[in-house]
């Protein structure tokens, strides 16, 4: 097998193979392009697949996924499809291109185009390689740029001047990729970049691609020295014109950091984080409730995503300051806490500085949000009580007691209840 290709599990390489096929009954060359052959030459696993059609990319989905007995969800505004195979592998299709910018920070003019137009169209030349898997060349690998020897050496190196100019978000995916990477990005580059910046360039882009930029640099390994570098080239201010970041956000950065791993340790149980989430409200701590709510609106977060980062704003003082109260019963913890998310709570306990506000937050995760009680609503009809809305509250009751430690078997459990029911009856 030729090359690189031999490097990937059998499954795949079958079904790349399976991609040979669909293109071969259509008269079209097909290649695997982008950050999956990049990764696949350094040696990084990554099984997204994208695949640039000389042909046309919605037939060749269309033919794809009734080979793969699985679903193509086209998009045939842009020429791109999405096919997903039966046992779920998700494969992303376009129709190689060319573009053309007529204004900076504008979205192109695209016609279709050969491969080699696909890869010029490229942001960096470590994103400018394919491998063509029509028949005929399966595993052949395409370098017009040079793009391997910048992988040797660790290069961040964009295609040509105006690269920046034409699209600003690629700043924000240079930083990302170097610093995934351990690489540098290269002094013309880099010279194009601060270019870029003094012209304020990500001032004036979409702002949606600028946030979708954004979530994906939160939501790398190693954020905090994604934000280190981009401040440096750029700042913030793109998000918020009082945006500045100081020591003292590094060091909420840092906390942030810090809590996360110690969160996966201790609870790996638990629901994964939003880790971009808190990343970002670290960045936005400065900012009041009313600005906080413009940068969401401003840069189109969706409302889901809004309604979380304003909860996370306006609660996590809420929180602490509770918290710090003295002679709380767990029970009025567990209120407190409970409807919240584990972002908002673990925000808190960063910024508390408090060891009080910290054990309670402590105690909450490992104990309180982890009680159960037995009985249930068909106990408390046996006890000869009607359903109705006293059922939710005396559950309830049996839940706080159970919390504060005065109720702690089924037997305990029931004779509260019954307790509950003369009462009631009397």
């Amino acid at each position: 097998m030729r090359g690189y290709i031999g490097k990937l599990p059998k499954d795949v390489v079958g079904l790349l193979k399976i991609c040979a096929d669909a293109a071969e009954g259509l008269g079209f060359r097909a290649y695997v392009v982008g950050g999956f052959v990049r990764d696949l030459i350094l040696g990084v696993r990554n099984l997204d697949v994208d695949i640039a059609i000389e042909g046309g990319g919605i037939a060749f989905a269309d033919e794809l996924s009734k080979k793969l007995g699985g679903e193509a969800v086209r998009h045939k505004h842009f020429g791109t499809a999405t096919v997903v195979s039966k046992d779920g592998f998700k494969i992303d299709i376009a129709t190689a291109r060319k573009e053309s910018y007529h204004a900076p920070a504008q979205l192109p003019t695209v016609k279709p185009g050969l491969i080699e137009d696909d890869l010029k169209r490229r942001d960096f030349t470590i994103n400018a390689m394919a491998i063509d898997i029509s028949r005929s060349g399966f595993g052949r690998l395409l370098d017009l740029f040079d793009c391997r020897e910048d992988l040797k050496t660790g290069k961040i190196r964009v295609l040509h001047d105006r690269s920046f100019i034409d699209d600003p978000t690629r700043i924000m995916r240079a930083v990302r990729f170097e610093q995934r990477y351990d690489f540098r990005i290269e002094p013309r580059t880099e010279t194009l970049l601060r270019e870029a910046a003094e012209l304020k360039m990500l001032d004036i882009v979409q702002k949606h691609r600028v946030r979708d930029e954004l979530m994906l640099m939160l939501k790398e390994d190693e954020p905090i020295r994604c934000i280190k570098r981009l401040n440096n080239i750029y700042g913030f201010s793109f998000l918020h014109p009082g945006l500045k970041l100081d020591n003292n956000i590094f060091g909420l950065l840092k906390d942030v950091g810090g809590v996360i791993t110690w969160f996966r340790k201790r609870f790996p149980s638990k629901r994964p984080l939003d880790t971009w989430l808190m990343y970002l409200m670290a960045l936005l701590d400065r900012l009041s409730v009313p600005a906080v709510n413009v940068v969401c609106g401003h840069f189109a977060f969706r409302r889901g995503e809004t309604k979380r980062i304003i909860s996370c704003k306006k609660d996590v003082n809420s929180v602490i300051g509770f918290l710090k109260k003295k002679g709380l019963r767990p029970y009025l913890i567990y209120k407190k806490l409970e409807p919240l998310t584990y972002e908002v709570i673990l925000l808190a306990y960063v910024k508390s500085g408090s060891k009080a506000v910290k054990q309670r937050v402590v105690d909450f995760l490992s104990s309180y949000n982890e009680t159960r009680i037995s009985v249930s609503g068909e106990d408390i009809r046996a006890i000869g009580l009607s359903p109705g809305p006293r059922f939710k509250k005396m559950l309830e009751e049996i839940l706080f007691a159970k919390i504060d430690g005065r109720i702690k078997t089924r037997k305990d459990e029931l004779d509260y209840l019954r307790r509950k029911g003369k009462a009631k009856n009397r």
